[in-house]
């Protein structure tokens, strides 16, 4: 399965939107930048479906516009005027080549989920392999209203506990991607969490 960073070249602040190519072709999260169609359109013609981590601004913005450039499938927990298909945890979607598990991760917001296969991790926000905060093993802001610290730290648990041995790709919805031994960035994240290390100075 190739994966594909599309919004890798924004100047603005934006998720990180991945193309995964294959069999059902997926964009995971739709980003914020206005480029991103455009960007899509420099390596397919089609995107079967788009399947949403959650629903924050810099996530969801440009959804609409993909929907309206490929009128792709459109998979999300929470209701969103573009969704077609409705996803809980522990149903599987098709990303590319692979099929995930949805895996409900709440804490940075009340609709997330990740996505979870036999070699790849797509994370979202809750967990993050480097954000400026943590340089290996970091997770998903709680300072703000609505987001939970409690929350953020059992979704890390329940990730944990779903993610299979050989998980070697972990593509999250901010910083660099990160191939290799993936648990072992899940374990250091949930550490810091657990130890209420502040993501931010004034947190």
């Amino acid at each position: 399965m190739d994966v594909y960073h599309v919004t890798d070249g924004a100047e603005i602040f934006t998720c990180n939107a991945f193309l995964a190519i294959g069999d059902q072709t997926t964009l995971v999260d739709a980003s914020s930048w206005d480029g991103v169609v455009d960007e899509i359109r420099e390596r397919t013609d089609d995107v079967d479906a788009v399947v949403m981590t959650h629903q924050h601004g810099d996530h969801v913005s440009q959804l609409e516009a993909v929907v309206d450039a490929f009128d792709p499938d459109v998979y999300a927990y929470d209701d969103h005027p573009t969704r077609t298909h409705s996803i809980d945890d522990g149903d599987t979607v098709p990303i590319g080549d692979e099929t995930f598990d949805v895996v409900y991760t709440p804490g940075h917001a009340d609709d997330h989920v990740s996505f979870v296969s036999e070699r790849s991790l797509f994370s979202g926000d809750v967990v993050v392999h480097d954000d400026g905060a943590f340089e290996y093993g970091s997770f998903g802001r709680t300072d703000m209203a609505g987001q939970s610290r409690e929350e953020l730290i059992e979704s890390i648990e329940r990730l944990r506990e779903r993610l299979p041995e050989g998980v070697e790709h972990l593509y999250a919805g901010h910083g660099g991607v990160f191939h290799g031994d993936v648990r072992d960035v899940v374990e250091t994240a949930l550490e810091r969490a657990t130890n209420r290390e502040p993501k931010y100075p004034d947190e």
